[in-house]
């Protein structure tokens, strides 16, 4: 009797986080490092870096294109919305899913972001049990789940 060996190809995730809160940056990361996927994860903690990030500007030109962003609205600089506005409607990057992870729950806000075509809506939690199963639902959901776009 033989023995076959098969071999399967695990791809990296890359995903930027886009966040100004320490705790929530941190937090979330320490979610994701105990994930069972291999995840490499990049952090701007601004609007203006995320965008110089994505259409690799300045000190961004060799990093590679995300395969998913976690945005949140209310960071300095360039606010989620117009960063989102601008991805998706730039040709090169409009196909990068986009969750938008914000403390806002005001309907204009969703319905704003839903506009600019965010792929996902979701409401931080204040709890810190919380927060941790709302981030191993993504981490289930878009890195297990969903078929993310081809690189």
């Amino acid at each position: 009797m033989s023995m076959q060996t098969y071999r399967t190809e695990v791809a990296t995730i890359h995903a930027l986080l886009v966040e100004d809160n320490p705790a929530d940056v941190e937090l979330t990361t320490l979610t994701l490092k105990r994930s069972k996927i291999i995840l490499d994860m990049d952090i701007v903690h601004d609007g203006e870096e995320a965008l110089k990030y994505l259409f690799k500007e300045d000190h961004h030109s060799d990093v590679p294109t995300p395969d998913i962003v976690l945005l949140d609205l209310n960071i300095p600089r360039v606010n989620g919305i117009d960063v989102l506005k601008k991805v998706k409607s730039t040709p090169s990057t409009a196909h990068i899913p986009i969750i938008i992870l914000s403390s806002s729950e005001s309907e204009i806000d969703i319905l704003k972001s839903y506009k600019e075509k965010a792929n996902c809506y979701l409401t931080k939690p204040l709890g810190l049990k919380e927060f941790e199963t709302l981030v191993k639902s993504i981490e289930n959901f878009w890195f297990s789940v969903v078929k993310l776009p081809p690189k």
